[in-house]
């Protein structure tokens, strides 16, 4: 890219926190300059995140972490210009990026957007750039729900929420690591997105009774190795009720004031790991692991994604107010060229 004639990008951002229609704006905006070690992405697909939106509403102190902020972590594009440091082979690559707005005010959500080298992680040829904007936040946190305790060829594995964007990816890591897999839905329609993610046995704990249910499944009191939980706090006692000896809970979402009563005494007897995971704190190791997966999982064919719709960079405050609203079932992308 000659950056001599194209100076600005079109991006979308916010000065102050609220509402999305209220405090998210669209226009110009210099374009970010490339430090040692960095690449600067044109971006083709921006995801949005709970945590996104989220820390526009103000979650995490209710304070801005810049004067400005170009919201979304996960992105995919094409490498247009190098730092010092890297390699000037990597220009041209597809990519898709991880963590793009973490410790940095720009994000995804704009033309272009500046990323450390290693965030930049090249994109299979049979993956689309919007499938690239899926990857960062839930496949990355999935992949360590499911992994955190290492191999899972031959167990049982209990995912809550098995439709939503990572209990659906987390149904996907543990049938590819080789895994039975159970999962809980509330609704009749998300039956056929966690039947299409891989899901052995599919509950709704709306009509049915999960514990018993899974103890039918499993011809067990207690046999589930590993939970990947969406909500702890309410589903203590099911984990409770059905994970077995050495088992481990790991659970990766929560509300500010959220408290769990945990019944120390069981899980002692039967040392019960609990993680709580949050992707952007994840060890390096992790991550890198991870991605690695992700690149091994989606050039074998093996990793879908569920993409409910589909915006314009002028449409991320309508698809900030898509995501908050509970009501859709997936990831919402911003396509941007």
């Amino acid at each position: 890219m000659d950056t001599t004639t194209i100076k600005t990008m079109q991006a979308a951002w916010y000065e102050e926190l609220g509402s999305a229609q209220d405090v998210i704006r669209y226009g110009q905006i210099e374009i970010p300059t490339v430090g040692a070690n960095e690449v600067l992405v044109r971006v083709h697909a921006s995801g949005v995140n709970p945590s996104d939106t989220k820390r526009r509403g103000g979650w995490g102190g209710g304070k801005m972490e810049y004067s400005r902020v170009i919201p979304h972590n996960d992105g995919a594009g094409i490498i247009e210009q190098v730092g010092e440091g890297v390699s000037p082979n990597r220009i041209g690559e597809r990519v898709w990026i991880y963590e793009a707005q973490q410790g940095r005010p720009y994000g995804t959500a704009a033309e272009y957007v500046v990323v450390p080298s290693n965030q930049a992680i090249l994109l299979p040829a049979n993956t689309s750039f919007a499938e690239g904007a899926c990857l960062g936040v839930p496949a990355m946190t999935a992949h360590r729900t499911v992994f955190a305790d290492g191999d899972v060829e031959g167990q049982i594995i209990l995912v809550t929420g098995g439709a939503g964007a990572v209990g659906n990816y987390a149904v996907q890591w543990a049938k590819w690591g080789g895994a039975t897999v159970i999962t809980t839905i509330s609704r009749p329609e998300q039956a056929e997105i966690a039947k299409k993610a891989g899901a052995d046995y599919i509950i709704n704990y709306k009509t049915e009774d999960v514990v018993q249910r899974i103890q039918e499944i499993t011809g067990q009191e207690r046999g589930i190795n590993r939970i990947v939980d969406v909500s702890f706090n309410t589903n203590v006692d099911l984990a409770d009720a059905v994970v077995c000896n050495n088992g481990a809970i790991a659970f990766y979402a929560g509300n500010a004031s959220d408290r769990a009563s945990i019944p120390l005494i069981s899980f002692m007897l039967r040392n019960i790991t609990i993680h709580a995971i949050l992707v952007y704190t994840m060890p390096e190791v992790a991550k890198q692991t991870a991605a690695r997966d992700i690149n091994t999982a989606l050039s074998g064919g093996a990793l879908k994604h569920n993409i409910a719709k589909t915006f314009t960079l002028s449409q991320v405050a309508e698809a900030h107010e898509a995501q908050d609203s509970g009501k859709m079932i997936g990831k919402a992308i911003i396509e941007i060229n």
